[in-house]
């Protein structure tokens, strides 16, 4: 095949809305820097940009057949995956007092993000293998078992909003494998137990702090519920229009934190207006659409499963990000995908929509 065919093959459609969400956040990153007069994070992340698109066409060439075919490779990037968690505790700085990026002079790297990748790939292999045999619960087991390696030694450094992602991976994907209602609900009741023990011996002051201000955000108006106050100002004071690229004031005046990351939904908000956060909505409904489309036209199950792991993580940090931002969710710090600054979510994104490509070329 040429190299002219294959681009050919390649759903530019979907290339061209990704490119597009990106671009609202390169806007957004540009603000942000504008209010801090240091224009660092929007130069990287441009050549975050640069690097993700070569690295999407590199593996759109990948025979993904090879995974389907190879759980020896699956394991290995799996426990490369586990082995760069564990080596989180001892080289990674603390920022904020949480371990989570390796630094390599101004370039910060986080695993975390590859290993979503990496577990969607071995749980679609996993359950490809065995999508007859659903009624048997050491399956469920085991593939819990292959999730919650990972997300123990993310709680511990901590991340919580990481280890939620994953468990509704892992969850989304049973059910798209066709787990039992019975099953299901034994699974709910088991969850609702660890979360009451992790409620009460594992989480950390500041952690339950969040989530109690989450309820309650009066009590600490300066203190733990400031971040969610001024983003729900931050998107209140957009109106349809917003004020206008570097106009906004929570921005510009730093009343709205972490507004590259984090609460980069509420700076779009309030300098983009409706316009711009509804064609965020419409982009990102139109990406997933895509997506689907290309779960449900597979011929394979694992492509299948891989597919629909992708749109079930891009929807679940889509919806718990928003969420964080309009107050209806507890500030957990989740990064909006293809648009928040980050190198390692940029690059990740874009190797998986690199793998969904390849299945429409091999």
């Amino acid at each position: 095949m040429t190299l002219l065919t294959h681009l050919k093959r390649l759903d530019w459609i979907l290339i061209i809305t990704v490119f597009l969400l990106v671009v609202i956040g390169l806007f957004s990153i540009y603000s942000s820097s504008l209010a801090k007069r240091d224009f660092l994070n929007l130069k990287k992340q441009i050549i975050f940009l640069i690097i993700s698109f070569f690295l999407m066409i590199f593996f759109s060439f990948f025979d993904w057949r090879i995974f389907r075919e190879n759980p020896y490779l699956i394991l290995f990037l799996y426990f490369f995956c586990l082995a760069s968690l564990i080596g989180l505790f001892f080289f990674a700085p603390e920022i904020k007092g949480a371990k989570g990026w390796y630094k390599l002079g101004p370039v910060s790297i986080d695993p975390i993000e590859f290993t979503k990748i990496i577990l969607i790939i071995l749980l679609a292999k996993y359950f490809s293998m065995r999508h007859v045999e659903m009624y048997r619960i050491g399956h469920i087991l085991i593939s819990g078992f292959y999730m919650i390696i990972p997300a123990i030694l993310i709680f511990f450094q901590p991340d919580l909003g990481s280890v939620l992602i994953l468990v509704i991976l892992w969850v989304g994907i049973l059910i798209i494998s066709g787990i039992k209602i019975r099953h299901f609900l034994i699974l709910s009741l088991f969850s609702l137990l660890i979360l009451i023990l992790i409620w009460s011996f594992f989480l950390k002051d500041y952690q339950r702090q969040r989530i109690i201000s989450f309820f309650q955000p009066r009590i600490e108006p300066l203190g733990t519920s400031w971040s969610g106050i001024q983003a729900k100002i931050a998107i209140g004071a957009g109106s349809i229009f917003g004020q206008g690229i570097g106009k906004g004031s929570q921005v510009q005046l730093g009343f709205l934190p972490e507004p590259q990351t984090d609460f980069i939904f509420s700076a779009i908000a309030e300098e983009m207006g409706m316009l711009g956060i509804g064609s965020a909505f419409f982009l990102f409904s139109f990406l997933v659409w895509r997506i689907l489309k290309i779960a449900m036209s597979s011929q394979s199950n694992f492509s299948r499963l891989f597919a629909s792991g992708l749109a079930i993580l891009l929807v679940s940090q889509i919806f718990i990000h928003i969420g964080m931002n309009l107050g209806i969710l507890p500030i957990i710090g989740i990064p909006l995908p293809l648009i928040s600054y980050g190198g390692s979510s940029l690059i990740s994104n874009f190797i998986s929509l690199g793998i969904l490509q390849s299945f429409k070329t091999y």
